[in-house]
């Protein structure tokens, strides 16, 4: 009898079969082959049962390791969907998860237990769970459809509430067919991922070694604060793909890594997040000239990416003064540029929304109402149910073929690989006594924060908003100001106060 295949674990199971005693998930104290990964994954579901119902959010917090992805594919085969909760993040950021997946419970490390006393959720300790060693029944697995959501991926909210992007199998399944095909990526590949669990450029790393039986390595955060502990890795682990975001591929390339060491086996570089610094491209295809590097676009909303751009090996990347390219859309992915009013931008260079139709896109915001603002009917069917994506990016469609990045509509940024809205970060530092009214803006990939009221110590500042926020969303620099100038509108204008950071570096010089 045919098998059909039409959740992630469908494919998980058939790389197992193909390759069972292969290695596919290894960190720096243990690796896991594809039969064992299964089987231990199966063992956690049958705990994970006990206190998740079908079909909802399991948290786990669980410092990023081989055994935090089996409880992610516990959670997927106990009819649920895994949610990461990064433990180092503020008591109320966490608390706010908490209340916007619904849960009661999480999974995390005895370490952890001092930290319940602040949440709004009861811990799960994973050592605990496993000592009962219960048996696993498949009643759930075989309920799921493909349909069924599969992960949630937290993102920066502008009303200072994060936002749960909720993927399904079927969206992870279409999108990284595609992506392991169009880059060739095979069993035989030795991927290193670098980004957090909570980001989805993981999710590339992830499955693209479920899909394929490529070996995925887990590289220690601390690893990015000495590159030459980081090359020895890639060196020693015989890495030939990095699906990174732009700000690792910079730490190796600012700090002069490659003077140290290069990775030989290195055969294709992806980045995404955020726009690629080209004089950091332009290092790193200086020192690794035979390998492939491709530009990749798209946000949380629409399963990783909507459109890729391969680099010429013989291009001049300091050449791209706009930037390298986003490039062409992914198979089945439709990516459209839209006007103010809603009409289809036709000409060529012309600014427009960027907007993504197909499988790729998301499940929606889970229990938010923002879902209906973005997750919109397609205003250029008037026909049928066609569901669209709205990026709040802008973009040009260029006569070479390609569409090129031009920035966000709103205050929304890219940051270190994260999505950050400075709406939230404003909200946060409006906060204290001292401030009656702030304004964010984003320039030399620094966040810097502009205040009014009372001239406040930098140092109090930061340690009121990291009672709040994630260390990458705190600004690097705080300037007081009597008042903010404004728009003939009677808007904060923004473009003012960036202009005033480039004259107070110009006065410098």
């Amino acid at each position: 009898m045919k098998k059909y295949k039409f959740t992630i674990l469908d494919y998980l199971e058939e790389t197992a079969e193909k390759y069972p005693d292969k290695t596919a998930f290894a960190d720096t104290k243990r690796s896991v082959t594809w039969a064992e990964f299964v089987g231990r994954a199966k063992e956690k579901a049958a705990a994970i049962s006990e206190h998740f119902a079908p079909g909802q959010a399991v948290p786990v917090m669980i410092e990023k390791s081989v055994k935090t992805l089996e409880y992610f594919f516990g959670a997927l085969y106990a009819g649920c969907f895994y949610s990461y909760f990064d433990a180092t993040f503020p008591d109320s950021r966490l608390n706010s998860m908490i209340e916007t997946l619904g849960v009661k419970h999480i999974i995390a490390e005895k370490r952890y237990e001092k930290k319940f006393s602040a949440l709004n959720a009861n811990p799960l300790f994973a050592d605990e769970l496993e000592e009962r060693k219960l048996n696993y029944s498949d009643t759930r697995r075989t309920s799921i459809i493909d349909t069924d959501a599969a992960y949630a991926n937290f993102t920066s909210g502008s009303t200072g509430t994060p936002k749960a992007v909720v993927v399904s199998h079927r969206s992870v399944i279409d999108f990284l067919s595609c992506f392991t095909e169009i880059f060739g990526i095979k069993a035989e590949d030795n991927i290193a991922n670098q980004a957090p669990f909570d980001f989805d450029v993981s999710v590339k790393d992830i499955f693209s070694g479920v899909m394929t039986g490529a070996t995925v390595h887990l590289v220690p955060k601390m690893f990015f604060s000495f590159p030459t502990k980081l090359l020895d890795y890639l060196e020693e682990r015989e890495i030939t793909v990095l699906i990174w975001a732009v700000s690792a591929l910079c730490i190796v390339s600012t700090l002069n890594g490659f003077d140290y060491k290069i990775p030989k086996k290195l055969r294709m570089v992806m980045f995404s997040g955020e726009v690629m610094p080209t004089k950091q491209l332009s290092i790193w295809k200086k020192a690794l000239p035979d390998t492939e590097y491709i530009n990749l676009y798209g946000p949380t909303e629409i399963t990783c990416n909507c459109t890729y751009f391969r680099i010429p090996k013989d291009a001049d990347v300091e050449g791209y003064k706009a930037g390298v390219p986003m490039g062409i859309p992914f198979p089945n992915e439709r990516v459209f540029l839209l006007d103010e009013e809603g009409r289809l931008v036709t000409e060529a260079d012309t600014e427009g929304e960027v907007c993504v139709g197909g499988t790729c896109v998301a499940l929606g915001y889970y229990n938010s109402e923002r879902t209906k603002e973005v997750f919109v009917q397609n205003p250029l069917n008037k026909s049928t149910f066609d569901r669209i994506y709205k990026t709040g990016d802008l973009a040009t469609f260029g006569k070479d073929g390609n569409f090129h990045y031009i920035g966000r509509k709103d205050s929304q940024i890219k940051h270190m690989g994260h999505r950050i809205e400075l709406g939230e970060i404003e909200n946060a530092l409006s906060a204290h006594e001292n401030v009656t009214r702030a304004c964010c803006v984003f320039s030399d990939n620094k966040i810097t924060a502009f205040y009014t009221g009372k001239e406040t110590e930098k140092k109090e500042l930061v340690s009121l908003l990291k009672t709040t926020l994630p260390a990458y969303m705190v600004p690097s620099d705080f300037i007081w100001t009597e008042e903010f100038p404004l728009t003939k509108n009677g808007k904060t204008d923004k473009r003012a106060l960036l202009s005033s950071i480039e004259c107070k570096k110009d006065g410098e010089k």
